[in-house]
């Protein structure tokens, strides 16, 4: 692995439990709650998905994760958004995490594409 690639894998490992501290500190109100749940679904998944990207045996299938780790990111960004749309926490509380999910879409764009030849 190289130290682009692990460097990525820490990152997207320390997303997800920046996610998991943001779940934790949510007022247990209902709407709360739910975008939580989904924004923790998503923002855990981004590097799971990156791991079995770089344990990829094919390059279609190194491809399709990609994909994933970028569907996810921009699913946690946006329920990210939402919190921030709806006061659940204060847009500065969460404008460090929304930039981060920010540069992982960007980061999963540009792996997408150069992977693909575009």
């Amino acid at each position: 692995m190289q130290n682009a690639e692990k460097d990525l894998a820490a990152r997207t490992k320390a997303f997800a439990r920046r996610i998991i501290r943001l779940y934790v500190a949510l007022p247990h109100q209902p709407v709360a709650q739910v975008l939580g749940k989904q924004a923790l679904r998503a923002g855990t998944s981004v590097g799971a998905n990156y791991r079995e990207a770089d344990r990829a045996r094919s390059k279609a299938e190194f491809i399709s994760k990609i994909g994933d780790c970028l569907k996810e990111s921009d699913e946690t960004l946006y329920w990210l958004e939402l919190l921030s749309d709806e006061q659940v926490l204060t847009p500065k509380r969460l404008a460090p995490l929304i930039q981060e999910a920010n540069e992982l879409v960007a980061i999963f764009v540009t792996i997408s594409k150069r992977a693909r030849g575009d």
